[in-house]
């Protein structure tokens, strides 16, 4: 199976009871990939999909973020899908593990716990990003990438000062997927 093709069966088994919302970009989504075949690859102008993870540890109650080189914010990781990726996520999961520095990263419940689009600059004009939660194990130690310019544990009741609001609703997602899966 394709990564495009993987991307479609996630996204059309994709639900989020929390927010309606979710549901009409999905389709956005759906139809960005049925009209773009590159529309998983960077090289795509009209936008492409992309695939991120919150790295969390709740046995501590804090998620890890990182102070993106580029946009100077606290974000999640994540970036885009590579030809190796198998699926999205597996990019996801990929993208988590290079940028926090972590392994043995696993995502909780194995399907996106939000959808987030999101404009960048020219020449490409949407990011569609999939959005996952990582666990982090136990006593694990995070470590920099070259893509960051900082990665820090915040509590969760950090995270809305540091971040905006896209970070604070995939966290606030995560929180009701760790409580599904307990």
């Amino acid at each position: 199976m394709s990564l495009h093709d993987d991307a479609v069966l996630v996204l059309k088994r994709y639900e989020s009871a929390a927010d309606p919302a979710q549901d009409g970009l999905r389709q956005v989504y759906l139809d960005h990939l049925a009209q773009h075949p590159d529309g998983m690859w960077k090289s795509c102008g009209a936008g492409h999909l992309t695939a991120s993870a919150l790295v969390v540890d709740p046995e501590h109650g804090r998620v890890l973020l990182t102070l993106h080189r580029k946009l100077r914010m606290w974000l999640q990781m994540g970036g885009h899908c590579e030809p190796q990726d198998a699926s999205v996520a597996e990019a996801a999961l990929r993208e988590a593990t290079e940028e926090s520095g972590i392994p043995g990263l696993t995502l909780i419940g194995g399907a996106p716990v939000r959808l987030d689009r999101h404009p960048i600059p020219a020449p490409c004009h949407w990011h569609l990003d999939v959005q996952y939660a990582a666990l982090a194990p136990s006593g694990s130690t995070e470590r920099i990438s070259d893509e960051s310019l900082d990665l820090r544990w915040f509590a969760y009741d950090e995270v809305a000062s540091v971040a905006d609001a896209s970070v604070v609703r995939l966290l606030e997602c995560t929180r009701a997927a760790l409580a599904e899966s307990r």
